[in-house]
């Protein structure tokens, strides 16, 4: 079973954090400033590589942007070619400049 969840300090930096069975199995990188969430890196476990994890983890940072009205700046490059492949579907999360 995996889960996920949103760990961030008190400077609002943190991680988008995947596990399966209670084991972490991937992670992404994030920062909150105003209005703005980047993500930086996303990471899967070798042992969990080819499953769908990286998805699940995108698929957070998008649900937890559009619950906290957060516009994403995509520097990590996997989330930047996910937005480029599928712009319609990002369009209301993602912050162009």
């Amino acid at each position: 079973m995996e889960r996920t969840e949103v760990v961030l300090d008190e400077k609002n930096g943190g991680e988008i954090q995947l596990f399966s069975n209670d084991k972490k199995a991937g992670k992404m990188d994030i920062a909150i400033s105003r209005d703005l969430l980047r993500i930086f890196h996303t990471e899967v476990r070798d042992e969990y590589a080819g499953k769908g994890f990286a998805k699940l983890l995108l698929e957070k940072l998008v649900s937890f942007a559009r619950e906290n009205s957060l516009k994403i700046i995509p520097i990590c490059p996997f989330v930047n070619g996910q937005f480029k492949k599928r712009p319609e579907e990002f369009a209301d999360v993602w912050y162009k400049r």
